[in-house]
């Protein structure tokens, strides 16, 4: 449960920081702007898919964001500080363009590496009765319609 909990954290982490790395290598960002826009879309993306699947549960909005922020907060901010982390750490990775592989080997790099240390945090969280446990079962509603 805590694989699929993570797995389901980093498709929204991802798509986030996949879309604010593509907009700053397009518009010509500097690094500090490119983590700040990635790290915004990367909480912003993975909220709004775990509000997907608790709305179509039938859960209202106001419930539906506080539930988000509850479930979600730890493991995206676990993942952003560990992505931004390894791309910090390889050398040329925030000036590498689009069409270079340092770019896209840096970030599947630091997406699979935040996946790893989010893993053992989100399973202590969902044991516990906290993180992506608040709303496992909304999801497994929302799947099964």
């Amino acid at each position: 449960m805590a694989a699929q909990a993570t797995r389901h954290c980093l498709t929204g982490c991802a798509a986030g920081e996949i879309a604010g790395m593509v907009v700053a290598a397009l518009t010509g960002l500097g690094g500090a702007a490119t983590i700040v826009l990635s790290l915004v879309l990367a909480f912003a993306f993975g909220y709004a898919l775990t509000m997907r699947g608790v709305l179509r549960a039938g859960v209202g909005w106001r419930r539906a964001v506080r539930l988000a922020l509850a479930s979600d907060t730890v493991s995206i901010a676990v993942m952003e500080v560990v992505d931004n982390g390894v791309i910090g750490l390889v050398p040329g990775a925030l000036a590498a363009g689009l069409g270079q592989w340092l770019f896209w080997w840096t970030l599947a790099l630091s997406l699979g590496t935040a996946f790893v240390v989010a893993w053992p945090i989100n399973r202590w969280l969902m044991a516990r009765g906290r993180g992506h446990a608040v709303v496992h079962e909304l999801h497994e509603g929302a799947h099964a319609q």
